[in-house]
């Protein structure tokens, strides 16, 4: 039966690798100090939930909500409106060369929807290089939706208030083989 487990062979073992242990104070101190360092240094370096993501806005219809939403986007912290694009091709090639992370459209029609109590769509296109940030940016802008459109909407349209989703959100997710994931390491 010498293929069986044994309680008093791996007893023997453990208690020989606390005396070399003992002998060899580098080789312990290293056991228990690198893992230590790596944690703290990893729990500071890696960040899932990377704030000021450089943010451009395509707004086809400027008015009071549209507004409204850009300025929520640059107070949330997660987002920094970096300017404003005219078309989809521009901001094609901004998200292409990872110099913005996110593109916010407001369509044209969008307040009048919005009034005629419909559910407009707001267009959140995001380059996903970096799926961690990306999707927790995504979660924020939802909930930023909802809260910047509550705070708009009075007179007639705060019936509209306290709705689920005043405001189709439509995320379309790109993955950019050329821009770098470099938000995971920058700094809240």
């Amino acid at each position: 039966m010498s293929g069986s487990f044994s309680w008093s062979r791996l007893n023997a073992v453990m208690v020989k690798e606390v005396i070399q242990m003992r002998r060899d104070r580098l080789t312990f101190a290293m056991m228990v100090l690198v893992p230590l360092l790596q944690l703290v240094l990893f729990g500071y370096a890696i960040n899932s939930d990377p704030k000021a993501l450089p943010t451009l806005v395509n707004v086809q219809e400027s008015g009071p909500f549209a507004r409204a939403l850009v300025a929520g986007l640059g107070n949330s912290g997660y987002f920094r409106v970096i300017g404003e694009v005219r078309s989809e091709a521009e901001a094609e090639r901004w998200l292409a060369t990872g110099d913005a992370q996110f593109v916010v459209t407001v369509p044209a029609g969008f307040e009048a929807a919005l009034v005629r109590g419909e559910r407009p769509a707001l267009l959140l296109e995001a380059d996903a290089t970096d799926p961690a940030s990306a999707s927790n940016a995504v979660a924020a802008a939802g909930a930023l939706v909802r809260n910047v459109f509550d705070a708009e909407l009075s007179g007639p349209l705060a019936r509209l208030r306290g709705q689920p989703d005043p405001v189709d959100l439509r995320v379309h997710r790109r993955y950019n083989p050329k821009a770098s994931p470099s938000t995971t390491s920058s700094p809240a």
